[in-house]
């Protein structure tokens, strides 16, 4: 008889979910997270699931590839989707978040569940002899890292991540800005707007390209996900990029006029005090985030209450690691879980976490690991993460490219007949289970 107790080691969204369908299941669980020990250079706080980047967990609407896993996660009885449901703060058509109250209440509740046990503790090795779940994410402690490295006998791909900056909304000049949402969708208090004119936007963007960034050793070279790419990375492609990008000032017409650019804020708490900066994560210093960002209109006297940053994420190669439930091929008492797999998103990892707490809970139930159908979101994604091409592997977000199907490609309905297979589908999985 194998015993039921699992090992999970991370205590964010991948590694907190993960243990929340263990215990579900009746597995004993042992979450291992290293903070207040220890924090990577991007965390701030001492809670479980916190969000190092965005409060925002993206678009809501099942026309889209992350509303429609959101929604398959709700079916499962996901903990992180349950909690964000509960602390969600407005964004028109997205899910954002209290970024506090949501790792907060994540934090309390798998602290006062019976069967999870919680340890503060660094862990630099793994015992390949006890089941275990490793949802350390793109930013695992370089002694664990190390150790995976020498274990799988090759070098993790990497790539690096930036957060954006965090504004006090009282400091915001608001007889220049205004609120309203792209093309008015949902709330008008959803996002603060900060309007261009072609000169404000020339002398912007040449400070931003000339704007000293933070050193990077020699041995580390720069490899982006399109997704997260800072801001004056994707300036550097050239003015269009902004402009078509996250300054495009379509949609975001005030007074029968448009602005030539515009930089958009995102309420980030449930307090409204603080507003996030959409799509300017950056690895500018700090005094030069300061000087960059009180250049755009309205922000002359901005309070920055957390500056961006720029730090490593690690992933594997998990096309040849990996099979479509998260479980190690070479060692098949481990699963991996989170953006160390190679998934992109604070969804797709609770998404992977999903998958690899229910079926090492199976492992350990001696029933049959079962991998979600890929005609699922939360099924192709896993299918994506085992099959990709290893030596140009990427990371992914939910998007329904990676839905498996044969349904014709000139089928206008096309899309909706993938979402309705992919609910009806994960409601006879979840019978199955």
């Amino acid at each position: 008889m194998k015993s039921k107790e699992v090992r999970i080691i991370g205590a964010g969204l991948a590694g907190s979910e993960a243990a929340w369908q263990c215990a579900l299941r009746g597995i004993t669980v042992h979450l291992y997270e290293m903070k207040p020990i220890k924090r990577s250079p991007a965390h701030h706080s001492d809670t479980f699931a916190e969000l190092v980047c965005s409060n925002s967990l993206r678009s809501n609407q099942l026309s889209n590839g992350v509303g429609l896993l959101k929604e398959e996660l709700r079916m499962m009885n996901s903990i992180i989707m349950q909690v964000a449901d509960e602390t969600r703060v407005p964004a028109g058509s997205s899910l954002a978040v209290d970024r506090e109250a949501f790792a907060e209440l994540i934090t309390k509740r798998l602290s006062e569940h019976p069967l999870i046990h919680i340890h503060h503790e660094v862990v630099d090795e793994l015992d390949e002899s006890v089941e275990t779940i490793i949802a350390t994410g793109p930013l695992t402690d370089e002694g664990l890292a190390e150790f995976i490295q020498k274990k799988f006998n090759h070098q993790s791909l990497y790539f690096y991540d930036a957060a954006a900056p965090i504004i006090d909304v009282s400091t915001i000049d608001f007889s220049i800005v205004y609120y309203k949402s792209r093309y008015d969708k949902g709330n008008s208090q959803d996002y603060i707007n900060c309007p261009m004119t072609q000169a404000q936007f020339e002398l912007f963007y040449n400070e931003v390209l000339t704007a000293q960034r933070v050193f990077l050793h020699d041995f580390e070279k720069e490899i982006y996900f399109e997704g997260c790419m800072p801001f004056e990375v994707m300036a550097e492609r050239g003015k269009k990029t902004l402009l078509f990008g996250p300054m495009k000032p379509v949609g975001l017409e005030h007074e029968g006029k448009r602005p030539y650019a515009v930089v958009q804020l995102r309420q980030d708490n449930a307090a409204a005090s603080l507003y996030n900066m959409v799509g300017f994560q950056t690895h500018l210093t700090w005094p030069e985030q300061k000087r960059i960002i009180q250049l755009i209109p309205g922000l002359e006297n901005a309070t920055i209450t957390r500056y961006g940053v720029m730090h490593r994420n690690t992933y594997l190669r998990s096309p040849e690691m990996l099979d479509s439930s998260y479980q190690s091929k070479q060692y098949p008492n481990w699963f991996f879980a989170g953006q160390i797999t190679g998934v992109e998103g604070y969804i797709e990892s609770c998404a992977s976490g999903l998958v690899a707490g229910i079926n090492m809970s199976r492992r350990l139930n001696d029933q049959t690991i079962l991998p979600f159908p890929a005609t699922t979101m939360i099924g192709a994604l896993a299918n994506y993460i085992c099959s990709a091409n290893p030596d140009h592997f990427q990371p992914m977000n939910a998007n329904f490219g990676i839905l498996v199907s044969d349904i014709d490609q000139k089928n206008k309905q096309k899309r909706e007949i993938q979402i309705e297979l992919a609910l009806s589908t994960i409601r006879q999985f979840k019978e199955q289970l």
